[in-house]
């Protein structure tokens, strides 16, 4: 299960990081070059983990993200504040920015709801992966 999670969001992250160039307030989310070339970047580690990497490296690659995607989004939520965005599409407040690297990574309520479900979805992947059976004669 791990390779298919991490195969499919692979080509999701791959597909948000090339959109994001030309609709960079997609979903409402806050996608600037960093975040865009950040999806780009996971998307082809997923990919490349998902198609050719073994079941054990895939299961820990969706458990690693996904801990570390979980993680972003809840921080993003407890840490975030109200302020205007200054990447992606400027547009109002948002309650939750948490400006990781202001003017150039930004992520607001859209992005943390998203990055919680990511990570939610990786867990899922890597914990409900079986580990692979080795057979010895």
């Amino acid at each position: 299960m791990a390779n298919k999670i991490a195969t499919i969001l692979g080509v999701v992250f791959l597909l948000v990081g090339v959109a994001g160039f030309v609709l960079p307030g997609l979903l409402n989310t806050h996608l600037s070059l960093v975040h865009n070339i950040v999806h780009l970047v996971s998307g082809a580690v997923a990919l490349w983990i998902g198609l050719k990497g073994s079941v054990s490296a895939a299961k820990t690659f969706c458990i690693v993200f996904g801990v570390v995607y979980l993680l972003l989004g809840i921080a993003g939520f407890v840490a975030g504040a109200d302020a205007d965005p200054s990447t992606g599409v400027p547009g109002p407040h948002d309650a939750r920015m948490f400006k990781v690297l202001p003017g150039t990574l930004e992520l607001g309520t859209m992005d943390h709801a998203i990055h919680v479900l990511l990570g939610v979805v990786f867990l899922i992947g890597g914990f409900a992966t079986k580990p692979a059976v080795v057979r010895t004669a």
